[in-house]
C-alpha cells in the first residue's frame, strides 16, 4: 500500500510519555543506603544453576543479588510476605521507569496495592547506560523463560527453565503443591541480563550479560517480602535462554538486618490510596 501524502508529517510528531514520574515519591537513598552501611548479615542463600531458591526480606532489611563465580543472569519475583496476592508488577513498573531498571528506581506491586515493593540502593552495573543496539541491564520486559514457549516452538518439554525454577521454589518454601504454586510466579525482573529491541522489526534480544563475580544489586525492602530468584538456564544469555549446554553459574542472595534506629522516621508504604469504588 502507497503512504499517504502526509506519511512524513504524521511519523515527525514528537512523542509524549505516557507517565510523566516526576511526582512519584522520592525515596530517601541516602537514609537506605545509611542503615545498609550499618548493617548485619541476617543470612543467604545460594541459588544453583539452572534451579531457584526462595528468600525472605522483613520490611527495612537489604537483600543483595550478586555473581559469584561466573557471568550469570538471574529471574525475580517478589510477593508479599503475607499475601501472595500482592506480588511485582513489572509491567506498571516498566510504565513508571522505563523498560529497565536502575538506581533509584522501584518494584512496585500489583492492583489494587500498587505502592513500592523493593527499591534498588546500588548497582554495580550502573556504567553500562545503553549500548549502541539499545541494549541495557535488568530488563522489565522480558517475562522468564517458561516450558510452555519452548513447547509451543519446538516441541520440548524442557523443566529447568526459570518459570518452573521459579514455581518449584515457591512451592518448596510454602508447602503448596507445584499445580497450587505455579499461578502466583509472574513477570520478572531480569537481574543482570542484557536486552533490548531490535531497531528494525522490533523484537526483543538478548545480548552477553556484563556482569562478572562481585558484581552486584542491593535492594531495600520497602514491605514484607517471600523472594524467588532463578538462575537462569541459559547462563549469561549469550545464545539462548533455556540450554543444558550453556556455562551456568549459582548466583547468591544475601540479607542485611539495619540496626537499632537506623530508620528511624521511615514507615512502610501504604497500599494504594484509590477508593476501589469504580464509578459505582
Amino acid at each position: 500500500m502507497h503512504p499517504p501524502a502526509d506519511a512524513d508529517a504524521r511519523r515527525a510528531i514528537a512523542p509524549v510519555i505516557c507517565y510523566p514520574n516526576d511526582s512519584l515519591p522520592a525515596p530517601d537513598l541516602a537514609l537506605y543506603r545509611a542503615a545498609r552501611d550499618g548493617a548485619d548479615k541476617a543470612g543467604e542463600v545460594l541459588v544453583p544453576p539452572r534451579d531457584a531458591r526462595a528468600f525472605r526480606v522483613p520490611a527495612g532489611h537489604v537483600f543483595r543479588i550478586s555473581s559469584v563465580e561466573g557471568p550469570q543472569v538471574g529471574d525475580l519475583n517478589l510477593w508479599n510476605a503475607h499475601d501472595l496476592s500482592e506480588r511485582f508488577y513489572s509491567g506498571k513498573s516498566r510504565a513508571l521507569h522505563g523498560t529497565h531498571l536502575a538506581t533509584g528506581e522501584r518494584m512496585w506491586s500489583s492492583f489494587p496495592h500498587l505502592r513500592p515493593m523493593a527499591t534498588i540502593i546500588e548497582d554495580t552495573l550502573s556504567w553500562y547506560g545503553i549500548d549502541k543496539y539499545g541494549g541495557s541491564v535488568h530488563d522489565v520486559i522480558g517475562t522468564r523463560c517458561d516450558p510452555y514457549t519452548g513447547n509451543l516452538l519446538s516441541g520440548t518439554q524442557y523443566h529447568h527453565c526459570c518459570h518452573s525454577n521459579l514455581t518449584r521454589a515457591l512451592a518448596d518454601e510454602t508447602g503448596m503443591t507445584v499445580h497450587e504454586a505455579e499461578p502466583h510466579v509472574h513477570d520478572v525482573l531480569n537481574v543482570f541480563m542484557c536486552t533490548g529491541f531490535t531497531r528494525d522489526t522490533g523484537q526483543y534480544f538478548m545480548k552477553a550479560s556484563p556482569v562478572r563475580p562481585g558484581d552486584h544489586l542491593d535492594f531495600f525492602a520497602e514491605i514484607d517480602l517471600l523472594g524467588a530468584l532463578s538462575a537462569c538456564p541459559g547462563g549469561d544469555c549469550s545464545s539462548e535462554h533455556s540450554s543444558d549446554a550453556a556455562a551456568c553459574h549459582p548466583l547468591l542472595v544475601e540479607v542485611f538486618a539495619p540496626q537499632p534506629g537506623a530508620l528511624d522516621g521511615w514507615t512502610s508504604p501504604p497500599v494504594n490510596g484509590y477508593d476501589r469504588s469504580h464509578g459505582r
